[in-house]
């Protein structure tokens, strides 16, 4: 096996993501009479327009400044649509936009992907994250995670990027070629890197472009090496 390194993305990938709460309105309307001590002064609905408004003009600004893939901060985004939570404790809101981003979709740690991830900590062979995501991201990772008695630890620090923390995100080729001098710093060569991720056009085509390795995580593989995470862990430890 002349994989050295692996590196995840999160959202589809590790995480599979399922639609949001049928009760969704009814929940936000309860989260922010609880948070807020009041009748909310947008519907959920509202909300997100609002959220797309401002999402879609930082994403404008930050391309007229050269940007290609730019991330938003998310924290900062909703005290803008929802200015009411400037009240809180910081704590309280960033509680409050976990609980808000539950009512847009709802996550669990794919099936399989604990084993590999164990295999891999086993075989001593370091893992990261490439990631376009925002803080309540982490709390969902570090949830689906403790419920198959894993946590972030599994992930080595260096080789995590995570795309809030950097005011860009995938596909840019930036993401992996950090990735990659980071990795050069631990003697992997890129060649010996691989990407998991389920989308091509995110993950696997600028991984590849990059020189590493990549897997395409999905049901209908359509070349090779591509397939579902119980082939994945028989590539990295047959």
């Amino acid at each position: 096996m002349n994989v050295q390194a692996v590196i995840f993305d999160i959202y589809g990938t590790l995480l599979e993501v399922r639609p949001p709460p049928d009760d969704a309105p009814a929940r936000w309307i309860a989260l922010w009479q609880d948070r807020l001590k009041t009748a909310p002064r947008l519907t959920l609905a509202e909300f997100g327009a609002e959220c797309d408004r401002i999402i879609a003009r930082e994403h404008a600004e930050a391309r007229s400044r050269g940007i290609p893939f730019p991330e938003v901060c998310w924290p900062a985004v909703v005290l803008e649509a929802a200015p009411e939570i400037a009240s809180l404790p910081e704590q309280e809101r960033f509680d409050f936009q976990f609980e808000q981003a539950g009512l847009w979709h709802e996550v669990r740690l794919m099936a399989g992907a604990a084993p590999v991830l164990e295999g891999l900590a086993d075989a001593g062979r370091p893992a990261g994250l490439a990631s376009n995501s925002q803080p309540y991201t982490l709390q969902e990772l570090d949830r689906g995670l403790s419920g198959a008695g894993l946590s972030r630890q599994a992930f080595a620090p260096d080789l995590c990027f995570l795309s809030f923390e950097h005011g860009f995100s995938k596909p840019d080729p930036h993401v992996f070629r950090l990735l990659a001098a980071r990795l050069e710093m631990r003697g992997v060569e890129p060649g010996r890197t691989l990407m998991v991720g389920d989308r091509w056009d995110h993950d696997i085509e600028p991984a590849l472009a990059q020189g590493w390795q990549a897997w395409h995580l999905t049901d209908r593989p359509a070349g090779s090496p591509a397939g579902s995470w119980a082939d994945l862990s028989r590539f990295l430890f047959s």
